[in-house]
């Protein structure tokens, strides 16, 4: 069984940065792709970024304010975000997939997902 540990949320001000780490657990395997989602109170989860198969995926909102990063032999993905806004303030999932040619920008695309960790922007 594999477990994924979101870890560095936390309250932050707007301008600030936080790092997010995710380290999977289990059964050992190196995964195809890891990536980042983020759901907002009353909104749907939403991608955030990915890592998969060597491309590397942002979402709009986020490109060129985070970036995403993996340790293969650790088993783990970071999401360094900078310039962090209000509008970023929700909890973020990590999640990660064994097999290609999946829709790495949507829910679909992944099999396994942690608890989430929250990240709040005050302005």
């Amino acid at each position: 069984q594999v477990q994924l540990v979101e870890s560095g949320g936390g309250l932050v001000q707007a301008g600030g940065s936080l790092r997010l780490s995710c380290v999977a657990s289990g059964r050992t395997f190196t995964f195809y792709a890891m990536g980042w989602f983020r759901q907002a109170p009353g909104k749907e989860r939403e991608f955030v970024a990915a890592m998969s198969g060597g491309s590397t995926y942002y979402s709009d909102s986020v490109k060129g304010r985070f970036t995403i990063s993996r340790d293969i032999a650790k088993n783990t993905v970071y999401l360094q975000m900078n310039s962090l806004k209000p509008e970023d303030t929700a909890v973020y999932y990590c999640a990660a997939d064994n097999r290609p040619f999946r829709r790495r920008m949507f829910d679909d695309g992944y099999d396994y997902w942690g608890q989430g960790t929250q990240v709040t922007v005050s302005s």
